[in-house]
């Protein structure tokens, strides 16, 4: 993914080298989307009615909004675009139109308000100047649409969305955010502010009308208002716990009670809510007068009857998740739908949920009606599933993720609505009987889950869909209490497919993928140490399990049983014998130190430090692993015993391990900030890859990395940035930074999709493969151009996958946007510093596609055999609107008069044209060819006739002309055929580019033979070449034998 971008620009009549458009634009991704938020910010839903028929609930997840159908079972149906310049602040659905206001902390920072329209936006409010405060809550009735801010209240006419007025407070005293309108009070709001007080502003005549004081001083602000179906009746909170119901048209108390579930030091209440359909009250539910209140400090919701002086009704335990310190949480907004027996929450655990009261029987606690949700902390690890089976098609569709919340998610790229997250049992229901849920804190809820997830691996050959292991069976058990029912009915329906590595944890869990659940096993180390790395053989029956001491042990999938360890398990007699085998070795160290070769005996070759990578080749055969302690060994699948060994130990620690079995390649990420790339057949290191060979790179830890579905690049991910090489050539071909630090990468298995997830992001980056609808040219990044790219801001898709940046569109925009594919190659053939000739005193080859001069010498055969076999028919008929022959000379006097005059132009312009200058029409060729023989700088003219294709080249080069074949006698003063052959000597004497000059030679002496033998200073000149070449011949010839003779002396044995 280079900085860089190749555009077409055009100088002096050639092609160019593209110029970067952006220093941080991407060249091989291109910004799809980002999956897997909800409600991940602290901006309440809103929601509307569409008719009678559903509702309609909007989230915010940045900056854009999505709206979700309540009928659909919470589908997703809209996501606005554009997207916001800013974050957006507050949010309100009105008729068929949602308002957005937008804006950054900063009080210089540019805000505004837009209105969507099914996910369009087609307008925006007018803002006063100058204003430096962000909205924080809207309200609209009548024809006012009211914002509320810090200091002031902002009115607009709904009708043209122009500004009406600015309420300015009275006071020194902020406003909240909290806002209202009063269904009895004509053109009047209410709005909370931090000193308790609650004011009635006249919005039409812009003053203050009345003020409402809070009971007493110490109540703190106001954090939630909502008017009662009650007329006249306004809820308000406030900071310090208490709720009171006012009156406010009499300015009394009606009801006052501490709303807090955890107690009079409890959070405070932000969110309140009633029911409006008549039920849900009273012993048996038949009853109107039910209250709902919430925090956004508690995952809690409290339910209050308030008839008979109110009371509370129930609490809803865990609707959201309460926050910690990994994660935020809390209830940002809860709202009983008008109407229905439907309670809408959604909490800063990115979820959106609905709940119902059953009425049959009664139960003033609601269940869960439908929800939509997402991780709730930023993700950790990211992994496509493969293909279904050997030899199916991948589909790229799902994506694993995990996260530190504890949750295994599995995302679907093709519908959001079936993605979902793998179940570890009823979580909720154990905290219930445990009575966790009634207790404060988040961690005693985790505790019931397994700890998070470090390292994922699967294989999808044996699983069985929703059909795998029917009934019910306890989860994560030890493979040692298996049971033969269980082992014979997998045999059928399939087994687990999933396997993960846990934090801290010294047991692998397994995952059945078909039902989306958890597994029957836990597979434990053998050695007791944490799981360090996992891996899944591809025929999908057995898993590995590294350990952090060193271990390795593989388990079968249908059973649980332990089936090996690497290196295999010794009994006391294979012990004694590998005693006396390490006692003969050592008599016979210097022999096996001349053969080069390491003979590894049965029970040797364990890991001295953690197991960060495993892997299995595709036949079942070897098992690869790597270790901190820097080795890399290889291992024989069915017996445990090491085969190879690659010791790094002494340079690098190596932390990670991807193994691409097509290509057996096996790429290791090492501490040093290089990824080396092995292959697996030969034990040799091919590739060794870095972002830089400067000190500066050696700072970046790979967070994760991994192959491409063709085995071509390789990409990784380092602090901020994802990086991307190319494997044949060895060059760092792109680089794009995120907005954040990354924590882990992963590319589909059918090449369309790259997945990044960052450290302050809950959703999942989903980049698109440009080179599958477009060439991109992957040349490689200098050092000049990468630290630019280290300097420059970060990006990241968009939610609604607008706005991202495509090559097609920079193209578009190019100045020659209708170049052929040999504009691209030129940009890849462009000089760079770092792709110059190693040694001047190194005869060096050409960087120039060999398309370009093998077809030079035959490029008659190429049009002979592209002639066309028969001569093109003449039609039967012409078509019907072509005027006819008898038509076109209905005149005959007036159609020889025209043409009589006709010729008479053509002849005077002729003339006019024979006059001009005959230097206006040397092409560039000839043009830096003459300028070179005057100069002697023939740079400029080589790097032209590099750029020229096939044919182009071979026209220059027959059009060369000299005194004798010139007919023109100004002509002499440059004999271009002897320039051109004193170009080809100056390529040979550079030690560039060598085949190049040789073809053009040979196409040369092809075309131009006669004029050699009859001009003396052109055969002089092709005389002074000739001597070059055989002088450089002889000069690679004696450095050739002095090589060979010193490798064979190195090779001969010596006493």
């Amino acid at each position: 993914m280079p900085a860089a971008v190749a555009t077409n620009g055009a100088q002096e009549g050639r092609t160019v080298k593209r110029q970067r458009t952006d220093q941080n634009e991407v060249v091989v991704k291109s910004q799809r989307q980002t999956v897997g938020l909800v409600s991940p910010t602290s901006v309440p839903f809103t929601s509307i009615a569409l008719g009678k028929t559903t509702f309609q609930l909007t989230t915010s997840v940045g900056r854009s909004l999505q709206t979700y159908d309540l009928r659909r079972g919470l589908n997703l149906v809209f996501i606005t675009r554009p997207q916001t310049p800013e974050f957006i602040t507050a949010s309100i659905a009105w008729k068929d139109l949602v308002f957005a206001a937008w804006g950054a902390e900063a009080a210089e920072s540019e805000r505004g308000v837009w209105i969507f329209k099914r996910g369009k936006k087609i307008a925006e409010l007018e803002m006063p100047l100058r204003h430096e405060h962000n909205i924080k809550s809207f309200c609209i009735f009548g024809s006012w649409i009211i914002g509320a801010c810090d200091n002031q209240i902002l009115v607009w006419k709904s009708s043209n969305y122009e500004l009406y007025t600015t309420l300015q407070s009275v006071t020194a005293s902020a406003f909240t955010g909290t806002l209202s309108s009063m269904p009895t009070m004509l053109n009047k709001i209410v709005a909370g502010k931090e000193d308790g007080t609650v004011e009635i502003w006249n919005v039409s005549s812009g003053k203050l009308v009345y003020s409402v004081l809070p009971p007493a001083a110490d109540y703190g602000a106001v954090t939630a208002l909502q008017p009662t179906p009650a007329l006249n009746l306004l809820a308000i909170a406030y900071e310090s716990g208490p709720l009171i119901i006012q009156d406010i048209q009499a300015d009394k108390k009606i009801l006052q009670f501490n709303a807090s579930a955890h107690g009079t030091n409890g959070p405070s209440i932000t969110s309140i809510t009633f029911r409006t359909d008549g039920m849900g009250a009273g012993d048996d539910g038949k009853r109107a007068g039910v209250m709902a209140t919430a925090s956004n400090e508690s995952g809690d919701i409290t339910l209050w009857d308030l008839n008979n002086g109110g009371r509370k009704q129930g609490v809803l335990r865990g609707a959201h998740a309460p926050p910690s310190s990994s994660s935020p949480g809390g209830v940002s907004k809860v709202e009983f739908l008008p109407g229905q027996a439907i309670i809408a929450t959604s909490g800063l655990d990115n979820s959106l949920k609905t709940w119902i009261f059953d009425e049959s029987p009664f139960n003033p606690v609601p269940r869960i009606l439908h929800q939509r949700s997402g991780h709730g902390a930023p993700v950790t690890t990211l992994a496509f599933l493969p293909a279904a089976s050997d030899g199916s098609d991948a589909s790229g569709k799902w994506l694993l993720s995990t996260s530190k919340d504890r949750s295994l998610w599995g995302w679907s790229l093709r519908r959001d609505g079936q993605s979902t997250e793998l179940s570890q049992g009823n979580v909720t229901k154990k905290a219930r009987k445990q009575g966790i849920l009634s207790s404060e804190g988040r961690d005693t809820i985790e505790a019931l889950k397994a700890p998070p997830i470090t390292s994922i691996a699967c294989s999808l050959n044996r699983d069985g869909g929703m059909g795998s292991m029917p009934g019910k069976f306890p989860i994560w058990q030890s493979g040692k209490g298996k049971t033969k029912n269980s082992t014979e009915a997998t045999s059928m329906t399939g087994w687990e497919s999933v396997v993960t590595a846990h934090q801290g944890d010294n047991k692998a869990r397994t995952w059945f993928w078909g039902r989306k659940k958890a597994g029957r096993w836990a597979f434990e180390t053998q050695d007791g140490g944490e799981v360090k790395s996992v891996a899944v053989s591809p025929c999908g029956t057995f898993a590995l399990v590294g350990s952090a001491n060193g271990g390795i042990d593989m388990f079968n999938l249908q059973s649980g049983s332990h089936r090996q360890r690497y290196p295999a398990r010794l009994t006391p007699a294979q012990a004694q014998q590998l005693k006396l085998d390490l006692a003969k070795a050592e008599e016979a160290i210097a022999p096996a130190a001349e053969s080069g070769k390491k003979k590894f005996y049965r029970g040797q070759g364990k890991h001295t430090a953690a197991v960060t990578g495993l892997a299995v080749d595709n036949l079942n055969r070897t098992v690869i692993s790597c270790s901190a302690d820097g080795k890399i060994k290889f291992w024989d699948f069915m017996s445990g015993a090491l085969k190879h060994e690659i010791d790094w130990s002494g340079a690098v620690e190596i932390t990670g391990l991807r193994l691409h079995r097509s290509s057996e390649l096996a790429a290791f990420s090492c501490s040093d900030g290089c990824v080396r790339v092995v292959d697996v057949t030969t034990f040799k290191l091919i590739r060794e890859l870095r972002m830089s060979r400067s000190s500066q790179s050696k700072a970046f830890d790979f967070a994760d990395f991994g192959f491409s579905n063709d085995g071509r690049w390789v990409m990784a991910a380092t602090s901020s940035f994802v990086c991307a090489w190319d494997l044949p050539t060895g060059h760092l071909i792109d680089v794009f930074k995120l907005p954040s630090t990354c924590n882990a990468i992963s590319f589909s298995p059918t090449g369309e999709y790259l997945a990044t997830a960052s450290e302050e992001h809950v959703g999942v980056d989903v980049w698109s493969n440009k080179t599958l609808f477009t060439h991109v040219p992957t040349r490689h990044i200098n050092e000049a151009e990468l630290s630019t790219i280290l300097a420059s801001e970060g990006q990241a898709p968009t939610v609604s996958g607008e706005g991202s940046i495509s090559v097609i569109g920079t193209l578009a925009n190019a100045p020659d946007a209708e170049s052929d594919d040999e504009d691209y190659i030129d940009a890849d053939l462009d000089a760079d510093a770092d792709l110059d000739a190693l040694s001047s005193d190194l005869v060096s080859l050409s960087l120039v596609p060999r398309s370009r001069w093998q077809n030079l010498l035959h490029l008659d055969i190429i049009r002979q055999r592209n002639a066309p076999t028969a001569a093109p028919k003449k039609p039967e008929k012409a078509p019907f609107f072509l005027p006819s022959l008898q038509e076109r000379q209905a005149n005959p006097a007036i159609a020889n008069t025209n043409t009589t005059q006709d010729l008479a132009a053509i002849e005077q312009e002729r003339s006019r044209i024979m006059k001009m200058d005959r230097q206006n029409t040397v092409s560039r060729f000839t043009s830096l060819l003459r300028d070179a023989s005057e100069t002697g700088d023939f740079a400029p003219f080589i790097t032209n006739l590099k750029s020229l294709n096939p044919a182009a080249a071979d026209i220059e080069i027959r059009s060369l002309s000299s005194p004798i074949t010139s007919f023109d006698p100004e002509s002499d003063a440059c004999n271009e055929l002897v320039a051109f052959v004193r170009a080809l000597s100056y390529v040979c004497t550079s030690k560039r580019d060598f085949e190049l000059g040789q073809a053009w030679m040979a196409v040369f002496l092809k075309v131009h033979s006669d004029v050699v033998v009859d001009d003396a200073e052109l055969r002089q000149a092709v005389k002074e070449w000739r001597d070059r070449v055989v002088e450089e011949k002889e000069r690679v010839e004696m450095l050739a034998q002095y090589c060979g003779g010193m490798v064979g002396f190195l090779r001969a044995a010596r006493v």
